[in-house]
């Protein structure tokens, strides 16, 4: 019998056997919220209470908004608000503004002397973008839209007051304004002046079924600046375009709703964390602790490659800035790069030592490169390239196998003296400046001999981690490793498939697979949802299609529907499940590489090795920009059960290949 025949059971299993987290957040039956027809997910009061956060952000401000209903529908919010660009006294990694705000607007309407927000209750909460929140109190309908502003370095709140009853309604609006000034010492450029103000104080007598709206603006300014003119409606109105935007390019079509909403969720959480700092535009994780400052892993590893698929030029040009502050820090004599640039490029943070950051920089810089098909911008890169891809093979060991201080994850766990992800991201690298160097007309020698250092790399992965780890045929992640680890994934997603049934069946058994996603090490507590994405991705590429799209199934739709929404998160215990944004990019990844197969191979071409799932007729990318081009990407099988794979441009003929295993295109 296949041993696929099993997996409805050993599914259900694994949901029920594997440990959880012990966390108000921790994601569990997907039933609180479901797929709304305009593109939102909702969530309608059904008598439960129920708490969550979500992050969202604008070019000048972020906010993570803690909310929940109590058991009577009664609505709790807060904002922790987030300045990147007012830098906070010590001026590091973590010194930007933040303040923790918890009026409620409605607490300014009274009426008959009562005031609304005591006697409110909510009928439905919707997210895709912005959150907004439909309740009812006192004969009124209450509709409010909460929002980052694109621009301004604020939070914007627009209520609409709506009679619902058969009489008119009389009621007041205070007019509320809330002012705190932070002192210089504790700033780097201050003092700074954090306000609430309020639009649309007076008295009023609605009649049956008229409405009217004010609306509350939080922001923050370096003091004697004057406060911008604004309004709500200009602000949510751009709000709404740029999601729009964002939802409408990379469009992915599947018979699963929940995953194409995922993925478009994915889209608005890695673009929007983009700041406009004096070192020029940078993405930032975000999670109330990591602004205008970038990594090599979160920046240059996990979302930059992503950015040139979904055609917004602003992440593009996040991605190429962050670049080319990392190649500020080249030195003759190969001393590592730092791990993070901080405070809008001011500084660097190295705390970690080495954690393969060369490594991390050379792998995105060069995919960024092929898949973004700009010459301009490859030339730039390509020194950068060049040096980390040296620095590399400067730290190669006695066994052929990159050495480094720690990985990723900074030592929380055990990484040894050289560790399988470095390696394999070394390796990728290798690759992909051998293609790069070959369209960009540098000697064929050079890219000649990185084919060459990448087979020999790819051999000396298999000799130094290749081992049996709690009886499955797999990698140890490091000398001396004895207990499973989920990066364990990482050659997978590089195109490394030597040991890829072994570590497949590592990865999905209940020594590392929960239902929260997959723990970082077996036998412990703590997952990281980057390793559960890598892993789903590497899956995917790996062949192993009908088992990981039910893992990539239920993982979508418990962090689309469930309990903790509407993002991947970053970690647990640690950071309460942030909503970081390079996550959203590796969720993303998962669909563009995985499920599709899409690898650039030029700065105008590109591979599809595709994973259509059995029971799907067909699949579809919308706007899918590479190569230079904006395309529509289908794949669908025949009435013979061959794969097709169809490439289209808006005024070209569709170019269409049968695919065996994988196809090229070339533009």
């Amino acid at each position: 019998m296949n041993k696929l025949s099993f997996l409805p059971f050993i599914y259900l299993l694994l949901l029920v056997v594997a440990p959880a987290a012990a966390d108000d957040t921790t994601p569990t039956t997907p039933d609180f919220w479901r797929l709304a027809d305009d593109g939102a997910i909702a969530w309608t009061y059904d008598g439960r209470a129920h708490e969550d956060h979500i992050e969202m952000s604008g070019r000048r401000v972020s906010v993570v908004l803690r909310y929940g209903l109590d058991e009577r529908g009664r609505l709790r919010i807060s904002r922790g608000m987030v300045w990147p660009m007012l830098r906070t006294l010590p001026n590091d990694t973590h010194g930007s503004l933040q303040r923790q705000l918890s009026w409620n607007p409605l607490e300014a309407v009274n009426v008959r002397r009562s005031m609304v927000a005591v006697h409110e209750w909510v009928q439905r909460i919707a997210l895709r973008g912005m959150m907004e929140i439909d309740s009812r109190s006192t004969g009124l309908g209450i509709h409010r839209i909460i929002a980052p502003s694109p621009e301004l370095p604020a939070l914007v709140e627009r209520i609409v007051l709506k009679n619902i009853v058969d009489r008119p309604i009389e009621f007041q609006i205070d007019d509320r304004q809330f002012e705190q000034v932070v002192p210089a010492a504790f700033c780097v450029d201050g003092p700074y002046v954090v306000r609430q103000v309020l639009q649309g104080a007076g008295t009023y007598k609605l009649a049956p079924g008229d409405s009217v709206q004010f609306s509350v603006l939080t922001g923050a300014w370096k003091q004697g600046l004057p406060m911008p003119e604004w309004s709500a409606d200009r602000e949510i109105e751009a709000r709404r375009a740029l999601v729009g935007q964002w939802m409408d390019n990379l469009v992915l079509e599947s018979p699963d709703a929940v995953l194409d909403r995922m993925f478009a969720f994915s889209k608005i959480r890695s673009q929007e964390s983009i700041f406009a700092t004096k070192g020029g535009p940078l993405h930032g994780p975000g999670g109330e602790a990591y602004y205008a400052a970038i990594w090599a892993n979160d920046q240059a590893e996990y979302a930059n490659p992503f950015f040139p698929f979904t055609g917004y030029g602003y992440a593009s040009a996040s991605a190429l800035n962050s670049y080319l502050h990392f190649a500020r820090y080249m030195n003759p004599d190969y001393k590592p790069m730092p791990s993070s640039i901080i405070a809008e490029g001011d500084g660097y943070w190295n705390g970690a030592g080495d954690r393969g950051d060369a490594a991390m920089i050379a792998y995105g810089a060069a995919r960024y490169a092929l898949a973004r098909g700009s010459r301009d911008e490859a030339e730039q890169l390509w020194p950068l390239i060049q040096w980390c891809l040296e620095y590399c093979r400067r730290q190669l060991n006695d066994q052929g196998v990159v050495r480094s201080n720690s990985d990723e994850l900074e030592g929380r766990f055990p990484a040894g003296e050289a560790n399988l992800c470095t390696s394999s991201l070394y390796y990728d690298a290798l690759r992909s400046a051998s293609m790069l160097a070959r369209d960009l007309s540098k000697s064929s020698r050079l890219a000649k001999q990185y084919d060459l250092q990448a087979r020999a790399l790819e051999q000396a992965i298999d000799r130094y981690f290749h081992a049996t780890v709690e009886g499955f045929d797999t990698y140890r992640y490091y000398v001396g490793n004895k207990v499973l680890r989920s990066w364990i994934c990482i050659p997978l997603t590089m195109g490394i498939f030597t040991r890829a049934q072994g570590t497949l069946d590592a990865l999905y058994s209940p020594r590392l697979w929960t239902r929260d996603g997959m723990l970082t090490q077996a036998g412990s507590e703590t997952f990281w949802d980057r390793t559960t994405l890598y892993a789903l991705r590497g899956a995917l590429m790996a062949g192993d299609t009908e088992r990981t799209l039910s893992f990539l199934q239920y993982y979508s739709r418990t962090r689309l529907l469930g309990a903790h929404v509407p993002y991947a998160i970053e970690a647990w215990p640690e950071g309460s499940q942030r909503h970081l944004s390079a996550e959203s990019a590796l969720y993303a990844r998962i669909i563009t590489e995985g499920l599709f197969g899409i690898r650039p191979t030029g700065l105008r071409s590109f591979s599809v090795t595709p994973r259509l799932p059995e029971s799907w007729p067909s699949m579809r990318l919308r706007r899918l920009h590479l190569a230079g081009q904006c395309l529509d990407l289908e794949v669908r099988r025949d009435a013979h059960g061959r794969i097709l794979v169809t490439a289209s441009r808006e005024g070209h003929k569709p170019i269409q290949r049968t695919c065996k295993r994988s196809v090229s295109f070339a533009f």
